[in-house]
């Protein structure tokens, strides 16, 4: 059924509402975050157990600093979290979505 004439533009009552454009850039800069073969490796690095940045570059066989750089954008996608221990910062992935992503992701590609 279609609530308005639909040669004029209007979205039919059966079809899903648009999201707000404002969801949709964000949406949008989400996916950006992805777009880094470095990111993703750090994410894959943090998949089953959370590291220090050590750990993940000496994982992953970037430089400290790279990992540093790559973890901030991480952190303000809101991807990954991290957590005092003593002198250091041990980073994980933020939340059980971010691991579904991944594993989606995946799937998705290897189909």
């Amino acid at each position: 059924m279609v609530s308005e004439n639909a040669s004029e533009g209007t979205v039919r009552d059966d079809e899903p509402c648009m999201p707000d454009e404002e969801l949709l850039y964000d949406l949008a800069d989400l996916f950006k975050v992805f777009s880094d073969t470095t990111r993703i490796k750090i994410l894959y690095a943090l998949f089953d157990q959370p590291r220090a940045v050590g750990d993940i570059a000496e994982t992953i066989g970037a430089t400290q600093s790279a990992v540093s750089h790559q973890l901030r954008i991480l952190k303000q996608a809101r991807l990954v979290r991290f957590d005092r221990d003593g002198r250091s910062i041990i980073y994980s992935l933020a939340d059980d979505h971010v691991h579904t992503m991944l594993a989606q992701g995946m799937t998705h590609i290897c189909e």
